[in-house]
């Protein structure tokens, strides 16, 4: 009985193995020092800091407009969410599924954390008055400024997107643009923090085309959004209308 036992202890782990998704394409990988490639942040006397208070202070007058709003919903939203007006439709995971395994292992290595402890810039709010877009958490506050990893994210999916379905690249490049501004309308984020996130992301996807798996993966999605979308893009819908004037583009 013991025998059967051990016989059928490794198919239990095969299994619960399989049960598991991959990890990150980059855990554990040896990615580049966000510290050295992107400028450092301003001091306070710089141009580009006080450009960073006056930014502030200007998008507070945004509070209660579409732009606003469209700001508050970047906060949440998933990149398919994000980025359905650009590619012409809606996308999940049951209608896209390989395309959905290829972000769920889409990440940045850990750059952006440890650059943000580095940097350790406090974020505007802190320092200015005015309205926020999202919960002032202890969490929120204690994460750093720069670089913005929501602009890092926002424009790692954007480039990914804009490969996969180049078509639509002018569209999905300029949400994913949008994207990281709604970060400093919001108040979250400095500028300089957001222009910092668009090199970071950069950087991340460089560092992914590195990985086998993520090139092999990008072509499954590829073949699945072929598929997928319409040969033109239009997704008529409310939200799109809604955006589209947000980001003056109606």
């Amino acid at each position: 009985m013991f025998r059967s036992a051990a016989l059928l202890l490794p198919l239990a782990l095969a299994l619960v193995a399989a049960d598991r998704p991959p990890p990150p394409y980059l855990d554990g990988a040896d990615v580049p020092d966000l510290t050295r490639v992107l400028p450092p942040p301003p001091a306070r006397d710089e141009a580009r800091a006080r450009d960073d208070r006056d930014t502030f202070r200007r998008t507070r007058r945004l509070a209660g407009t579409p732009r606003w709003a469209l700001a508050t919903r970047d906060v949440g939203d998933d990149r398919f969410t994000v980025f359905a007006c650009a590619l012409g439709r809606a996308l999940d995971a049951a209608s896209a599924p390989a395309t959905a395994r290829l972000f769920e292992r889409v990440g940045d290595g850990g750059m952006v954390s440890r650059a943000k402890a580095a940097f350790a810039v406090r974020r505007p709010y802190l320092d200015q008055p005015g309205a926020i877009c999202e919960p002032r958490t202890a969490h929120l506050a204690a994460n750093g400024d720069y670089p913005s990893g929501h602009t890092s994210g926002g424009w790692i999916s954007a480039l990914i997107l804009a490969e996969l379905v180049p078509s639509r690249a002018t569209a999905i490049l300029a949400r994913g643009r949008s994207f990281g501004e709604s970060r400093y309308i919001c108040g979250s984020h400095s500028r300089s923090a957001v222009e910092a996130g668009y090199l970071a992301g950069a950087a991340a996807v460089s560092r992914l085309h590195a990985e086998a798996a993520f090139r092999a993966d990008m072509e499954a999605a590829r073949d699945e959004l072929a598929r997928l979308l319409p040969a033109r893009p239009g997704l008529a819908t409310s939200r799109c209308a809604a955006e589209a004037a947000a980001l003056g583009t109606r």
